[in-house]
């Protein structure tokens, strides 16, 4: 049987993309039907799944009913294809690939899940089939089992981010092992110094002083061993668990950077920071220290009952007696320590959530004098978190002394069973001091693993945590093979030109965009219009890619949107919002933000034509003045202005104006205005504005209402038409003039501020 390369697989499945057909995600199958390994490999596309197996291909278009399931059994993953009465195929690979396998699955379900859905009906959950809420993204059932407690097995999940120093961490295990046979020698030697030195002098014969140099010199080497190889193995795994813990949090922020907006909506910002931060500490922690006694624990308990046996296996048996009641505390505890932490760890969330909620927000918390609301929504949030611990350590407060009692028992059945061989002269008063040693440092080992319960369970519960931000696959996809987004328009680069055809766009199971058509010319300026929740916002995200439509397609210069790299087809688009976002850090990097290493003079050139220039200059320290978090210092159009000069920055050849100039005075409408007018010179421009006017010198207006383009045209031709916009004119217009009576009407006149006879 002939056996294709990877490599000609990916080469070949272009040859097999229908036009206009984008791969999503490809997965690699290594095994065939009878489990030996053969490459192969499947593809999922936006309108069909293709298959490359036995030197052949095969496609299913993706149809209502069809359903993709994912399983793994002994080290094999499995993926099968059904429609509503049959399997139609079955793909086998190892395990290495199974995180591709379920991104897979997992578009696979977003992308067949809206054909079984109506517009106007309520849907099913993709991934369990339970039926969804009306107007609801989420499924109760999916949202429960993410709170199912943690298996310590997750734990075993970091072993993708120790791998890389695997060589270190077996350099740490042997040393591991050195140190803790180091530890043994010292009751071994006890047995001499009993037997053969202390017990004969008490009897009436001499010292000899050579064997009392040889075994104190013994210990001394056994002690100074010890701490030598101690500190190169704490120092050695040190350095790698914190290496690990800096790899989890570089690798969980990355994926989290890529992850698309819908992820961000359902998740609070302290949440993720407490993830991000405390939980990888916690692992850090674990992995450093505990993880690391409990090996030596291991070792110890190993290799102390195997000289125990050595030395006297019925005495051996006797200290025994207790493992099998520590062992039963240990596993009815570990279930409710496990389900604890994980409660603890949710309710911490609370705490750090009012946290980043209140400071940002901190000048509406004092705008509206709502301090003391804040204060006892933290002192709820706090005391919740009190109370999940006090049930914890109600169990682990019993748990503990409880495992001590039994250690001391059974130290106390050794010293009885000990003296009672010695007195038959089974053993000698030297074997049974070792014996007491040995099983003194073996009870200690033994509580001490019994403590790695609670810190286990704990490290468990973070890692859980932490692999639920990396296991979440982006709606937004790269694809597997980008088409490259030309550089610059002087060498036939991006023109602007976007072209909408029949796209839809749904919430979950909530239609917001349908059958939309829309052609935009390069450099045109089209204003989008209409009533708050007729998805102006929706299209604008679609177009940037910050979502990915769900029917039809986005073609920019010829090209659907979803073949190009997300990161290199965003950085020809400017964005400039109602709320500008300005990060911590001096003016001229919030204006370079979107190109770091832009020249001063550039920086300089941006903040002219956006008309931020001259108040820059009056502030202390010009463009090196520092913006505080969020922008705060700067005034609302100041703001604006700065996110203009960063727009204009990086030049884009297609420009998003969001409801720009919303929120300001007239006067500063009037230049931010100006700024906007040098922005939208020979780039596409699409315009969201409340204010119909300031919309006058657009090409066109797109008219939306209820996901739906209703009317396009130019000002003049729409209001002839007296049609939709004309509806919207005027009815703003009324508010206008509704406001500006209300204003006369609420201004002071000559008489009513001075009455008379004052």
């Amino acid at each position: 049987m002939q056996h294709h390369h990877p490599v000609e697989l990916s080469s070949g499945l272009q040859s097999q993309l229908l036009s206009h057909e984008n791969a999503l995600v490809s997965l690699s199958v290594d095994l065939d039907a009878q489990l030996r390994f053969a490459p192969g490999l499947l593809t999922l596309t936006d309108q069909r799944l293709l298959s490359h197996q036995d030197g052949t291909w095969q496609a299913w278009p993706l149809t209502p009913g069809l359903a993709l399931r994912h399983f793994d059994h002994a080290g094999v993953g499995t993926l099968e294809l059904h429609d509503t009465q049959t399997r139609l195929a079955r793909w086998r690979y190892t395990l290495a690939a199974d995180p591709q396998a379920q991104r897979l699955v997992k578009l696979f379900d977003q992308r067949a899940a809206p054909l079984e859905l109506s517009l106007d009906e309520p849907g099913q959950c993709p991934t369990c089939h339970a039926p969804l809420p009306p107007d609801s993204e989420e499924c109760p059932v999916c949202q429960r089992e993410l709170h199912t407690p943690p298996s310590t097995w997750v734990l075993l999940r970091l072993w993708r981010f120790a791998k890389p120093y695997r060589k270190q961490l077996a350099a740490g295990f042997a040393l591991t092992m050195a140190s803790t046979a180091a530890s043994m020698i010292p009751p071994y030697l006890a047995i001499p110094l009993m037997d053969e030195i202390l017990i004969p002098f008490q009897n009436g014969q001499t010292i000899e002083p050579h064997k009392v140099v040889v075994y104190l010199g013994g210990l001394f080497g056994a002690a100074v061993l010890g701490w030598g190889l101690n500190w190169a193995r704490t120092y050695i795994l040190s350095l790698v668990s914190e290496r690990i813990g800096a790899d989890l949090r570089t690798t969980t922020f990355d994926h989290l950077l890529e992850l698309s907006l819908d992820y961000f909506g359902g998740k609070r910002t302290g949440d993720l920071m407490s993830r991000i931060g405390s939980e990888t500490d916690r692992i850090c922690v674990f992995l450093s220290l505990h993880a690391l006694d409990f090996a030596t624990d291991v070792l110890m308990i190993s290799m102390t009952a195997v000289i125990l046996f050595y030395q006297n296996p019925l005495l051996a048996l006797v200290t025994l007696i207790p493992l099998p009641f520590i062992a039963w505390m240990i596993h009815t505890v570990r279930d409710r320590l496990r389900t604890g932490f994980e409660k603890i760890d949710r309710v911490w969330s609370e705490v750090t959530n009012v946290l980043a909620d209140t400071i940002p927000g901190i000048r509406v918390v004092k705008a509206f004098a709502q301090e003391k609301r804040e204060a006892e929504r933290f002192r709820t949030a706090n005391r919740h978190n009190l109370e999940a611990n006090d049930r914890l350590n109600k169990i682990w407060s019993l748990f503990s002394p409880t495992v001590s009692l039994l250690t001391e028992i059974g130290l106390l059945v050794v010293w009885a069973f000990g003296i009672w061989l010695v007195s038959k002269q089974q053993i000698t008063v030297g074997v049974l001091t070792a014996f007491v040693a040995y099983i003194g440092r073996f009870y200690t080992r033994l509580d001490s693993m019994s403590r790695i319960v609670s810190v286990t369970q704990k490290a468990a519960a973070g890692a859980k945590r932490i692999f639920d931000i990396l296991d979440h696959v982006s709606n937004v996809p790269e694809p597997t093979q980008p088409v490259p987004v030309p550089v610059s328009a002087s060498t036939g680069g991006v023109r602007g030109q976007i072209e909408m055809k029949g796209i839809g766009f749904r919430y979950g199971n909530r239609a917001v965009i349908r059958d939309l058509d829309l052609v935009i010319r390069p450099g045109d300026m089209i204003g989008l219009v209409g009533h708050s929740g007729s998805g102006k916002s929706t299209l604008v995200n679609l177009i940037c890619r910050f979502y990915d439509v769900t029917d039809g397609s986005i073609q920019v210069d010829g090209t659907d949107i979803r073949r190009y790299a997300v990161a290199d087809y965003r950085r020809n688009i400017g964005l400039v919002l109602q709320e500008p976002f300005l990060f911590f850090g001096t003016i001229a990097e919030n204006i370079a933000y979107g190109k770091p290493d832009a020249t001063r003079r550039e920086i300089v050139a941006a903040a002219r034509a956006a008309h931020a220039h001259e108040f820059i200059l009056r502030l202390p320290q010009g463009y090196d003045s520092l913006v505080g978090e969020r922008g705060q210092g700067l005034s609302g159009g100041e703001r604006q202005r700065i996110s203009i000069a960063r727009a204009l920055l990086i030049d884009p050849r297609i420009l998003i104006l969001d409801e720009a100039t919303s929120s300001v005075d007239t006067e500063t409408e009037n230049e931010i205005q100006k700024a906007l007018d040098n922005l939208v010179q020979g780039r596409t421009t699409i315009a969201i504005a409340h204010r119909l006017s300031t919309l006058r010198k657009a090409d066109r207006l797109v008219v939306m209402d209820r996901g739906r383009v209703v009317e396009v045209g130019p000002h003049e031709e729409l209001m002839a038409r007296e049609g939709a916009y004309w509806r919207l004119y005027q009815a703003q217009l009324r508010r206008t003039e509704s406001e500006d009576e209300g204003l006369s009407l609420s201004r002071p006149t000559e008489h009513s501020a001075h009455p008379a006879g004052n």
